[in-house]
């Protein structure tokens, strides 16, 4: 695979005088991935990895902070990344949304503590209540 794809790549160079263009798969330019079919898959993969992440490392340290402290670290280190050059991303599939939505869906499930569990078994989340 990786032999095809050298291949590939030096079919497409381009030789200009003393200049060599060689084409790539995506290019950042401000934080932005532009597909070179302009499709923003690498942006979105990008973003929700990296927003993961962030919001990983705020798990960890979940119960060394206060509420509202945790909100803002949540609002400043996931979901800036988020919203982030968000214009780029008007005519996007609702198939590449609903990973952007998973990663909000996330925080909200971070900021209420809410576990998977109560959703299949409601007595177990009264119970952990009390």
């Amino acid at each position: 695979m990786q032999l095809r794809s050298i291949q590939l790549r030096i079919r497409n160079v381009a030789n200009n005088g003393s200049t060599t263009v060689v084409p790539v798969s995506s290019e950042c330019h401000l934080g932005i991935f532009v597909d070179s079919d302009l499709v923003m898959l690498t942006h979105v993969c990008r973003t929700v990895s990296s927003c993961f992440a962030a919001l990983r490392q705020c798990r960890s340290i979940r119960h060394l902070v206060s509420a509202t402290v945790f909100q803002s670290l949540v609002a400043a280190l996931v979901l800036c990344r988020l919203d982030y050059g968000n214009g780029t991303l008007v005519s996007l599939p609702a198939y590449r949304v609903r990973r952007l939505q998973s990663v909000q869906n996330n925080c909200g499930k971070l900021k209420y503590n809410y576990h998977y569990i109560t959703q299949y078994f409601p007595r177990y989340a009264i119970t952990r209540l009390i």
